[in-house]
């Protein structure tokens, strides 16, 4: 279920034969001169700890997914020193810095001084495909299925007033949510956090947010904006008190 929110789609850029791993990298991320964002808007990454990753600028927002979660984090570009640029993510904490001289970092909280990273080869758009009204209701029992189980509560997930044009959006906020839950069950004190609300709630309107009140977590998404248009797991995490 989780595999199909992501379309598939052949990436057509060549890279040139006589180019080695350092020379790809580079042209694919800046052009010379001037150090501005360019070359192939889709591609495949790995870092030196086996994560592999796409990262995605094809769509006028970058985005990047890792092979081993459903999750797509939208991510902002910054300006660095000496001419670096820093993809953050929603709340400001930086993802991955590329260096002008074609050097790509990937942070985690694992690798909080980061991890260096290699062209892969190509990748797939990071797309949300439609969902019927049917299937918008099977993804949120599974989410609420997988979010009590780990809660070891009954946590219940609902939609209202939703339009055809956000279903896909408020499925993939869905799914999130119950990795947020995932991660917060994780920590210490975490299920007493997730013990705060009975009901997940998801409404369509003009820009996302997570609010927290009367046991309702409230998630508003933003069809408009894409994947933009929902917020992030670290974003849910942070506001249910566990970030």
């Amino acid at each position: 279920m989780i595999a199909a929110l992501f379309g598939a789609a052949a990436f057509g850029a060549a890279l040139p034969a006589a180019a080695g791993p350092a020379d790809r990298l580079r042209d694919s991320l800046f052009k010379r001169p001037g150090g501005e964002i360019s070359g192939p808007p889709l591609a495949r990454f790995v870092s030196e700890e086996g994560r592999v990753f796409v990262l995605d600028r094809s769509q006028g927002v970058p985005m990047l997914k890792f092979d081993d979660s459903p999750e797509v984090w939208v991510l902002a570009p910054s300006p660095a020193p000496r001419g670096d640029v820093i993809y953050k993510d929603e709340l400001g904490e930086p993802v991955l810095r590329a260096t002008r001289l074609g050097g790509l970092t990937l942070f985690s909280d694992e690798r909080p001084n980061g991890e260096a990273v290699s062209l892969a080869g190509g990748g797939f758009p990071l797309r949300l495909a439609p969902l019927s009204p049917a299937a918008l209701g099977e993804r949120l029992l599974q989410a609420s299925y997988r979010s009590g189980r780990i809660a070891r509560r009954t946590i219940v997930f609902e939609a209202r007033r939703v339009t055809p044009a956000g279903s896909a959006l408020v499925g993939d906020a869905a799914i999130v949510t119950s990795l947020a839950f995932v991660r917060m069950a994780e920590r210490r004190g975490g299920r007493t956090v997730l013990g705060q609300f009975n009901i997940v709630r998801f409404e369509e309107g003009k820009k996302p947010s997570v609010t927290l009140k009367d046991g309702i977590l409230r998630i508003v998404v933003a069809p408009e904006q894409g994947l933009a248009g929902r917020p992030s797991s670290k974003r849910i995490m942070k506001v249910a008190g566990a970030q």
